[in-house]
């Protein structure tokens, strides 16, 4: 009976990565529009730290950390979260839920060239070519006239940009960092920490902020499905995944996340979905499949056992 149901759960997890993780950007453009940015983020992380601590208490796991440990942890959640996370949520009150995804899903090329750059690894030539696509794929992404001209559009698209380099960063800080070896309480602390850094940062920005019994019933949705899916089901199911199968098949959600995001933005928020943007998408997903051919991904350099 254990294989059936080992299969089971690696097809639920498989759904999880791809389906939810993909849905954020709908779900986060939808609380957006009517939350502050940094509020709805802090709200989320927090509150899922919370839960992850709790969760563990529950199932006899240690949240004992050390020093070192804790301000390690508060280093990655800002570079993941606070910053990595946060400023993305504020780039969607200006960029479509879609075309965030499709930018982000060049991670991969961005933590390649960092790489590159902050520790002088040598780019193979099947990556060479995964970056040549990249750049022809955020270009023909970045180009469209009818996104540029909508206000404040290309500020959001820098900023998005900037939150790709916080977490390339990120990756390769927390691959050398003293982290707590549980990935779950890991999280677990870069979530809650994460989420006061964006707390403090709400009340820096002045935002103002108010209770959830004011909130229109599809943003109260979005947030809860953001807490319990988002934040905890998905991530827990990649790392069940990154133990259950190889990491390349875990790499293909790499691939499904924009897809899914541009057609739930399309269909539930009326986003335009461009020939170009289409194509765009084509080349800069292929690209990222050159990058990820490597034996060890860089894409999944920060899930390794120590890490998160």
């Amino acid at each position: 009976m254990s294989q059936p149901k080992s299969k089971l759960l690696i097809v639920l997890a498989f759904f999880s990565i791809y389906v939810i993780w993909g849905s954020t950007y709908l779900l986060n453009k939808i609380a957006v529009m009517e939350l502050p940015p940094f509020m709805l983020a802090s709200i989320r992380f927090t509150v899922a730290g919370i839960l992850i601590f709790g969760i563990a208490k529950t199932m006899g796991i240690s949240i004992k950390i050390t020093k070192k440990q804790l301000l390690n942890t508060m280093v990655a959640g800002f570079l993941f979260l606070t910053f990595g996370n946060g400023v993305v949520v504020w780039a969607l009150k200006y960029v479509d839920s879609g075309f965030a995804a499709l930018e982000i899903s060049a991670q991969p090329l961005v933590i390649l060239i960092l790489m590159r750059v902050l520790q002088g690894k040598k780019i193979q030539p099947m990556s060479l070519i995964g970056v040549a696509l990249g750049i022809v794929g955020i270009y023909l992404l970045v180009s469209q006239k009818q996104i540029i001209a909508q206000e404040n559009s290309i500020l959001g698209m820098i900023m998005i940009f900037a939150c790709m380099l916080s977490w390339a960063y990120g990756s390769l800080f927390v691959g050398k960092a003293d982290l707590p070896n549980n990935y779950f309480i890991n999280t677990g602390y870069q979530m809650f920490t994460g989420g006061i850094m964006l707390f403090i940062a709400s009340l820096a920005f002045g935002e103002r902020w108010s209770t959830p019994n004011v909130w229109s019933i599809d943003v109260q949705i979005s947030m809860v499905l953001l807490i319990l899916f988002g934040s905890i089901v998905a991530f827990t199911s990649f790392n069940y995944l990154l133990k259950a199968v190889s990491p390349e098949k875990v790499a293909t959600s790499t691939y499904v996340n924009p897809i899914v995001a541009l057609f739930l933005g399309w269909y539930f928020l009326d986003e335009a979905i461009t020939v170009q943007s289409v194509l765009a998408a084509v080349i800069l997903l292929t690209g990222v499949y050159f990058i990820n051919t490597k034996k060890k991904l860089v894409l999944f350099s920060r899930f390794n056992r120590k890490q998160v």
